[in-house]
């Protein structure tokens, strides 16, 4: 049995967004650290870009670790950026990447998912099971994640090594061109495809349906993906990368977080970018229609090397 999703693929010639751009910059983190990267912000929108870098620095003001953002908005053309080159250990936030390598090699011939794989796809992403993952990044092979990460333009994201697939390194500009493409009709997913990975990103259970999501009105569609690691240097790794989209706005946004304390203390710090972020470019959403994640949070643990 094979799950019918056609991976054939149309091309839309991209249409560019109107709108003078605004950049701002500003400080994002305390005086202390006055070297630090800032957070940069351009927009369309007149006054959405120094509301949004303002209030961006303000949620990561008294928060330690290094944190990383990113955020385009489609439809007021703004976008957002701090250490968005910056590369960090990926934990399970590399799935998405899985999947969409998967579909793009099946889309080379023309086939479909087998019932295997797309019983495979279906765990790694809504359930971040980690051994559908390590089946399915074992059977395409470094050589073809590779093959889709020049194809999707992701030149800074390297491969984990020694079938570690949770340190693959990832960084903001990366994330954001990934979702750019489940996004947005190109040449690289089929838009079949593209509506496959959106789905199970709309699916994944509610324990792990926090980070990027916090906050978001209930008349925006929230498709997320997350992951965290521990290591014995710069402490816990915790990402997360959401697409979302209704309230008049088609955004994504990526945040990175190393040197984090425990997982908790991570997951926090990208919920306080997230809020504000989702209030800024809806602000006429009442409080009790946004989205309030677990107090529980939970992912899958990625393995590491030893030492």
């Amino acid at each position: 049995m094979t799950h019918h999703i056609s991976l054939r693929t149309r091309v839309l010639p991209a249409v560019a967004a109107v709108g003078m751009l605004v950049p701002v910059v500003a400080g994002a983190a305390p005086a202390s650290a006055a070297t630090a990267p800032q957070v940069s912000c351009t927009s369309g929108k007149a006054g959405l870009a120094a509301k949004l870098q303002r209030d961006i620095t303000a949620a990561l003001a008294t928060r330690t670790g290094t944190v990383a953002v990113g955020l385009r908005d489609r439809t007021t053309n703004t976008t957002c950026t701090l250490r968005a080159t910056s590369s960090y250990d990926s934990a399970s936030v590399v799935k998405v990447t899985v999947l969409a390598t998967l579909l793009w090699d099946a889309k080379k011939t023309n086939r479909y998912l087998t019932s295997r794989e797309s019983g495979l796809a279906t765990a790694m992403i809504t359930k971040s099971d980690n051994a559908a993952t390590t089946a399915l990044w074992n059977q395409l092979g470094v050589t073809k994640v590779k093959g889709f990460l020049a194809a999707a333009g992701m030149t800074r994201t390297v491969p984990g090594s020694g079938g570690y697939w949770g340190l693959t390194q990832i960084n903001v500009t990366d994330e954001q061109r990934l979702l750019s493409l489940i996004t947005a009709r190109n040449t690289v997913l089929s838009d079949n495809s593209r509506a496959y990975i959106l789905k199970l990103m709309g699916n994944v259970v509610t324990s792990q349906k926090w980070g990027t999501p916090a906050g978001a009105p209930s008349s925006v569609s929230v498709h997320v993906k997350n992951g965290w690691l521990q290591r014995a240097t710069r402490g816990w790794r915790v990402h997360s990368i959401g697409a979302f989209k209704g309230g008049g706005h088609d955004y994504t946004i990526s945040v990175l977080t190393d040197g984090n304390s425990t997982m908790n203390y991570g997951v926090n710090t990208i919920q306080a970018v997230a809020k504000v972020i989702h209030r800024d470019l809806t602000p006429t959403a009442s409080a009790a229609s946004r989205y309030t994640p677990t107090t529980t949070p939970k992912e899958a643990y990625v393995a590491v090397p030893r030492g």
